[in-house]
């Protein structure tokens, strides 16, 4: 008998019994008490069975408190299938096609138990949705392939296209981290064409190739203070700092909100509020600055407040032919 289904075989023994003795376990199982001990040992703290010792039964048994479902090396409770359902419901909304293939199994087996106990995964589907927002479309194949190189530490051939400037652009890079950031997913990678950590749109991928060189290693920290110091998607160092002051009303909103883990934020008598936010590029936080309208106003510094003057003159330019 292998070793997984003599594993397998303790629960057939176990389920059903209110306590099995040990010398019937070695007998039936066929195994030294060293061997027992070993599976009592792997079975206990690496696959979280709770198998037990009755003192009062004189054996051990299965211990089933808590209405707790069993799946292979896993036990749950029903709080937990419905949370983990919620999950996989939540993971096949936010990427379609990515995880779907892989977790089925594991769905179809959550699926029963949930049906087992009166409560249905297609009520879940219908109550739990996610509305995206600015969501591009993504290549599978380049995901998979740049996922792949960013955990096994391996480097990247990528045909890129920079939609600032335009060009297309084949580069080997070293990536560093995945980020999923509103609704899309980006790579922090080292390029070894610029000879510098950069931030890449994984849906710009056109083609990816798996290299066997091993990737360019760097300290995470280093690359979190180089890529996330500033604000939004933007990488490098902080530059500068951003002193919005939004209106009373749209404040009700924003004193929840976090733009950036090291904003500093003020609540004035007027019900207004002061948020300060470090930012590296100006592009992201001048879009969303742009996307309040009249509700906020840029404070400092100086040259973020013309470059909001500019855009919205550059609107009134556009829309006063409509006049």
């Amino acid at each position: 008998m292998s070793e997984i289904d003599r594993l397998y075989s303790y629960r057939t023994l176990l389920t059903g019994r209110r306590a099995v003795p040990r010398h019937e376990i070695l007998s039936k199982l066929e195994i030294s008490l060293a061997t027992f001990k070993r599976d009592l040992a792997k079975l206990r703290d690496r696959l979280n069975i709770p198998i037990v010792f009755d003192r009062d039964l004189g054996g051990y048994k299965l211990e089933v408190a808590d209405s707790r479902e069993e799946l292979p090396g896993l036990w749950f409770s029903q709080e937990e299938i419905l949370a983990l359902l919620t999950i996989q419901n939540m993971i096949g909304q936010l990427e379609p096609g990515i995880l779907g293939p892989k977790l089925k199994p594991l769905q179809k087996r959550l699926d029963e138990m949930l049906t087992s106990q009166g409560l249905s995964s297609q009520t879940l589907a219908q109550r739990v949705r996610l509305v995206h927002a600015g969501k591009r479309r993504l290549q599978l194949k380049c995901f998979e392939i740049v996922a792949k190189a960013t955990i096994e530490r391996l480097q990247l051939k990528i045909t890129h296209f920079n939609r600032q400037s335009g060009e297309t652009l084949q580069r080997v890079i070293s990536p560093q981290q995945l980020i999923h950031y509103r609704d899309n997913w980006y790579v922090d990678a080292w390029c070894h064409l610029r000879k510098g950590l950069r931030s890449f749109a994984v849906d710009a991928i056109a083609e990816c190739e798996l290299l066997e060189d091993e990737a360019k290693e760097f300290d995470p920290e280093m690359v979190r203070e180089n890529m996330q110091e500033g604000y939004g998607i933007f990488g490098g160092k902080v530059k500068d700092w951003a002193k919005l002051k939004f209106s009373p009303e749209r404040s009700r909103w924003v004193q929840f909100e976090e733009w950036h883990p090291d904003q500093r934020k003020a609540i004035n008598s007027d019900g207004s509020v002061v948020m300060e936010i470090p930012y590296s590029d100006e592009r992201e936080i001048l879009g969303d600055i742009l996307r309040y309208g009249s509700d906020v106003e840029v404070l400092s510094p100086p040259h973020l407040r013309t470059s909001v003057l500019m855009a919205v003159e550059k609107m009134k330019t556009r829309y006063e032919s409509y006049k």
